[in-house]
C-alpha cells in the first residue's frame, strides 16, 4: 500500500489540497474506495479510505490509527551547508530514509552559504519519508551560528562528537557512541572546521572522532557519521 503525508490530521474525515488531490485522482488514478497509508510525520500511521477522489479536493475517511513512539536513541546531525546546494538536498533525503532524528544547519568560520531554502529541504525530508515508511519527519532548523550552537544547554545529557580531518584521531564514530543514547554529531564545510572552532568544541565536551581513512566531502561525511550511529544501535 502506497504511503503519503498530510501534516494536519483532525476528525474522521480530511480533504488534500490541490496538489496532493490531483497527483492521487490523476497521477496515481486511485479510485473510490481504495485504501491508503498516510503519515503526519509526529509518530501516527492512518489507514484512510477515499471518499472522493475529486482532484481538485480529494476526501478520505480515515479507518484505523496506529501511533509509534521513537527508538530508544536520538540522532542530532548539526552540519554546514555545502556550497552546491544539491548535495545537502541528497544529503537530507539519504539520511531520512536512514533515520535521522534533527537536522541544523551550522553557519561556520569557512561556511560559503548563509542561507538555505529549508521548505525545499523539507519536501526532500517529506519525500524520503513517504518512500522509506518513516512515521517520524525530522526537525530542520535553519542556519545556526556554530559559536552559539556548541553551548545550547539542551545537548548536556548528548554523547557529542564534533568531525574533522586529522590523522591523529584514533577512534571511529561508530566504536566511540554508546548503545541507546542521544547523540549530537558536528560535521563542518569543505573548508572543514577552523582550528579554534575544533578547540572550542573541545572545551565543551564534544568528543574528535573519526569517519574513516579517506577524505570525505561534506555531504558524504554527514551519511558516514548518521548510518555509524544506526549501526551502533542496530540490536537494540
Amino acid at each position: 500500500m502506497q504511503w503519503f503525508f498530510q501534516e494536519d490530521m483532525a476528525g474522521d474525515l480530511f480533504v488534500l489540497d490541490q496538489q496532493e488531490s490531483k497527483h492521487i485522482s490523476k497521477v496515481l488514478r486511485k479510485p473510490i474506495g481504495e485504501l491508503v497509508h498516510f503519515t503526519n510525520g509526529k509518530g501516527s500511521l492512518f489507514t484512510c479510505k477515499i471518499e472522493d477522489n475529486n482532484p481538485k479536493k480529494t476526501q478520505l475517511r480515515i479507518i484505523e490509527q496506529q501511533f509509534f513512539p521513537k527508538g530508544e536513541f536520538d540522532i542530532h546531525l548539526a552540519i554546514a551547508p555545502t556550497k552546491n546546494m544539491d548535495r545537502i538536498e541528497w544529503l537530507m533525503e539519504k539520511i531520512t530514509e536512514i533515520g535521522v532524528d534533527e537536522i541544523t544547519i551550522l553557519q561556520t568560520e569557512n561556511t560559503e552559504r548563509i542561507q538555505v531554502n529549508l521548505s525545499r529541504l523539507q519536501k526532500k525530508a517529506i519525500n524520503a519519508c513517504k518512500q522509506s515508511r518513516k512515521v517520524w519527519l525530522p526537525t530542520l532548523n535553519d542556519i545556526t551560528p556554530f559559536g552559539e550552537f556548541i553551548q545550547d544547554s539542551a545537548f548536556n545529557n548528548h554523547q557529542k562528537f564534533i568531525c574533522f580531518v586529522d590523522e591523529k584521531i584514533p577512534g571511529h564514530l561508530f566504536h566511540m557512541a554508546q548503545p541507546g543514547h542521544s547523540y549530537l554529531v558536528l560535521i563542518g564545510p569543505e573548508g572543514d572546521f577552523g582550528p579554534t572552532e575544533i578547540q572550542t568544541a573541545l572545551k565543551e565536551g564534544f568528543l574528535a572522532c573519526s569517519l574513516g581513512k579517506s577524505r570525505l566531502r561534506t555531504e558524504t561525511a554527514g551519511l558516514v557519521a548518521v548510518h555509524s550511529l544506526q549501526l551502533a544501535n542496530f540490536a537494540l
